[in-house]
């Protein structure tokens, strides 16, 4: 499996805007493999609140340590490389920020708001963390309207305590439950595959979701980002993907992207 070049003018401007933003993206923070795909087509994946978070995931490549104080001006800086960039739909994510008392649900808010307000005609995905399952959090990301909440599982119940660490699986669930039940908005999750989990496993996780509320499901691979993060338990076959995905649909998941090299935001315009 492998990703084509992509078009050097059309990557350089997403990458100059970045920077001329002083943004970060999970696209790079995250190891993305689809990194050149979405940016050779003008979108990108927004990493909010720094790019250092206060848990130690051992999935994730993305930085832990203490993080530096939220800069306010982030919030139109984001929202105005939306627009530079002229993305009809936007994906907005962060770290885990513990270290605030909303953990950072305001800031959230407002980076939402500005989009709206500089960028009206985007639509907006919020990928939030699990705000320690705090509804009056979750209920400030609710109250800035964006057209999709997407809070990700990341792996099935036995393997949570290894692979997440911090989080817990029915807080998760707890928060995708909240969304579904406290508004109109299009709820979404992810899991990855490739850590241990069983065929009974996985389909127990799909129901779990859906009986929380969960209407997007995406199924990916997991790729080990460096040695000191857990290792691939297994390659899972693209047919078996296939197979997943099929089943998904069928248990009623109104959109499911399953494949490996799916990511959560992958695709994530259709997801509206």
């Amino acid at each position: 499996m492998r990703r084509h070049l992509t078009k050097a003018t059309d990557y350089k401007k997403v990458k100059n805007t970045l920077n001329e933003g002083k943004l970060h993206t999970i696209c790079e923070s995250g190891l993305c493999p689809n990194k050149g795909e979405c940016w050779n087509a003008g979108t990108a994946t927004f990493m909010i609140l720094g790019d250092i978070c206060t848990r130690s995931c051992r999935f994730c490549n993305v930085k832990t340590g203490k993080p530096f104080p939220p800069d306010p001006l982030e919030m139109d800086r984001v929202a105005e490389a939306v627009k530079k960039m002229g993305v009809k739909h936007c994906v907005i994510t962060s770290v885990d920020r513990d270290d605030l008392p909303d953990g950072g649900a305001s800031y959230w808010a407002g980076t939402i708001k500005a989009i709206k307000r500089i960028a009206p005609g985007t639509t907006v995905e919020a990928l939030i963390p699990d705000f320690k399952g705090r509804e009056k959090d979750i209920q400030t990301v609710i109250n800035s309207a964006p057209e999709v909440i997407s809070h990700n599982l990341e792996t099935v119940r036995s393997l949570t305590k290894e692979v997440r660490v911090y989080a817990d699986y029915d807080t998760s669930l707890d928060v995708i439950r909240y969304i579904a039940r406290n508004s109109n908005i299009r709820t979404k999750s992810g899991i990855m595959l490739g850590l241990g989990e069983t065929e009974e496993d996985i389909l127990q996780t799909m129901d779990d979701l859906l009986d929380a509320g969960c209407e997007v499901i995406t199924i990916g691979q997991y790729l080990q980002p460096s040695s000191k993060h857990l290792p691939v338990k297994k390659y899972i076959h693209p047919d078996d993907f296939s197979r997943y995905g099929g089943i998904a649909r069928s248990k009623g998941f109104a959109f499911v992207e399953s494949a490996p090299l799916v990511r959560s935001s992958y695709h994530a315009e259709k997801h509206v």
